[in-house]
């Protein structure tokens, strides 16, 4: 609950003072019904507020969250006594991850309130980029790398062509502008090898950097404006 005043101002509407002002001549309604005293407090999720007959709402603080996921925790806000990734991230606000990473995979994940970019980075038809780096149980042979480039069917649906980097004789690098359920390691699957590491260093334009395991931080201004710019938001 906040002040009204205070919900005026946090809203743009006008200052402090000057909300005291608009509600002493009348001009504030809470819920349809006109408020001339002040100290009347307001449930910002629930209350509708209006000044001269227009509704006002504090516009949500957007907040934009890289963790370095380690392994053993579950993408999920529930999961009975098994460790989620809200564990490791000290913020109250309700923030939602950007895509999975499954309990047994590492690496970048991105979490936020802003639903249009959340929307935006998970929706196949915008083509946002996944890095990740693979390391397989056995070598895995340059044609079978090429038979992943191509794609392969996973239930009934053939994968989208992918770039694939070779690092080792049993690593490589793979970008995807997709993300089926445990897509890289049923793809693997398919030929004839099983993945036994699978890190995640990249979405769209943000980087993994020199974040280390289990730590989170804040993206910068210029990080956030990246990713809004990647997927055609625009925003003053």
């Amino acid at each position: 609950m906040v002040r009204l005043q205070k919900y005026l101002s946090g809203a743009g509407v006008c200052s402090r003072r000057k909300g005291e002002e608009y509600i002493k001549a009348g001009r504030v309604r809470v819920n349809g019904e006109t408020v001339i005293e002040q100290g009347v407090q307001v449930d910002p999720e629930k209350d509708r507020v209006e000044v001269d007959g227009k509704i006002v709402r504090i516009k949500n603080h957007m907040i934009y969250v890289v963790l370095n996921k380690p392994a053993g925790y579950i993408t999920s806000r529930h999961h009975g006594d098994r460790k989620i990734v809200f564990d490791l991230i000290d913020i109250k606000t309700r923030l939602n991850p950007v895509g999975r990473l499954d309990k047994d995979s590492t690496g970048l994940l991105l979490l936020t309130n802003d639903g249009e970019l959340h929307n935006r980075l998970i929706h196949p038809s915008f083509d946002h980029e996944k890095e990740y780096k693979v390391e397989t149980l056995k070598p895995i042979k340059d044609k079978f790398l090429e038979i992943l480039r191509q794609g392969v069917v996973i239930d009934n649906k053939k994968t989208r062509p992918a770039s694939i980097d070779r690092m080792t004789e049993s690593s490589f690098k793979i970008i995807l502008k997709e993300g089926r359920k445990r897509q890289i390691r049923r793809m693997v699957e398919k030929v004839d090898n099983r993945v036994v590491s699978l890190h995640r260093i990249r979405i769209s334009t943000l980087h993994i950097g020199n974040l280390k395991m289990g730590q989170w931080r804040h993206l910068s201004k210029s990080e956030v404006s990246a990713l809004l710019k990647s997927c055609s938001i625009m925003r003053p």
